[in-house]
């Protein structure tokens, strides 16, 4: 479920209200882990002189994401893809993609893709895309390089404009008008637990933020929660989109990057500056904006 994408981190912890107590030391709590140093380099990737011997690289991307990354007629499309074939490009190799559907969490999403692999079937990434960025979730996972951060993201209330003629909706009109949002998301989450559950009833659950945008498009309900770029995606003329104060939310936007096994750190720094140029020239904000995206400048 693409839900789990965001149920990770400091999101998790922006609807306990435990995020604040990350400022004062990330790593207070770190605990050394397993590092797979004895683990064959068909198992955890491949260095740089290999990928380039070899002419290509592989991507671990989400599979049925838009506007992120999915298949249509078998060709990979999406934000995510546009990405990282700018990443290969510069590193002069192929960009080849495995997609992989969203474990319990961040951790098995990285175990399974970039250090170790799924028990059955499981294929290691040179590079993971979309990865939330988290100084305390960094400090927990060693295995891991985070890097590459190449956007932000937010969360947004898409709405009806006929419905709300003069004022934008914000949280507290969910008491009484339906509002759509991806089943366990963390708008799911925040509407549900918000002013002691006074919006329960009026909260309407859809396998994936593409179909809660449906579901307004259709007028099923009067406006939907989620990631902003989710809501872009698809959104019908007669929708808008809002960004309002958020109370008690104490987490509403994010930073995105990539993830590379910790085996590789010249990889992961020729991977950050790829990003880094492709931000600076204007192709990854020129990505965003030919899938009619918004984009958000990351937090580096």
């Amino acid at each position: 479920m693409n839900a789990s994408l965001l149920r990770i981190a400091c999101l998790a912890l922006a609807l306990t209200g435990a995020a604040p107590a990350l400022a004062a030391d990330p790593c207070a709590d770190h605990v050394p882990q397993e590092r797979p140093q004895n683990t064959g380099r068909d198992i955890v990737g491949q260095d740089m002189d290999a990928l380039q011997d070899q002419g290509h690289m592989l991507f671990a991307v989400y599979e049925d994401y838009p506007p992120y990354s999915c298949q249509e007629g078998g060709t990979p499309r999406g934000v995510d893809i546009e990405i990282a074939r700018l990443i290969a490009e510069d590193i002069g190799v192929e960009a080849r993609f495995t997609f992989v559907a969203a474990g319990e969490n961040l951790d098995a999403d990285l175990r399974n893709n970039i250090w170790k692999g799924a028990l059955i079937g499981g294929r290691i990434a040179n590079v993971m895309m979309r990865i939330p960025y988290d100084s305390a979730f960094k400090c927990r996972v060693e295995q891991v390089v985070f890097t590459g951060q190449y956007a932000g993201e937010s969360i947004a209330i898409a709405y009806d404009a006929a419905s709300y003629p003069e004022e934008k909706p914000v949280p507290a009109y969910f008491r009484f008008d339906t509002v759509a949002v991806e089943n366990d998301s963390i708008s799911d989450f925040y509407l549900s637990s918000f002013a002691g559950g006074q919006m329960t009833a009026n909260v309407r659950r859809y396998p994936t933020m593409a179909e809660a945008v449906a579901a307004l498009n259709a007028g099923d309900v009067k406006a939907a929660m989620g990631p902003l770029n989710q809501l872009e995606h698809g959104l019908a003329d007669s929708a808008a989109i809002y960004q309002p104060p958020l109370a008690g939310f104490a987490v509403s936007d994010w930073t995105l990057g990539v993830a590379v096994s910790f085996l590789y750190r010249p990889l992961a720094y020729t991977v950050d500056d790829a990003i880094r140029y492709a931000i600076e020239d204007g192709r990854i904000p020129a990505i965003y904006e030919a899938y009619g995206l918004t984009w958000q400048e990351p937090e580096r």
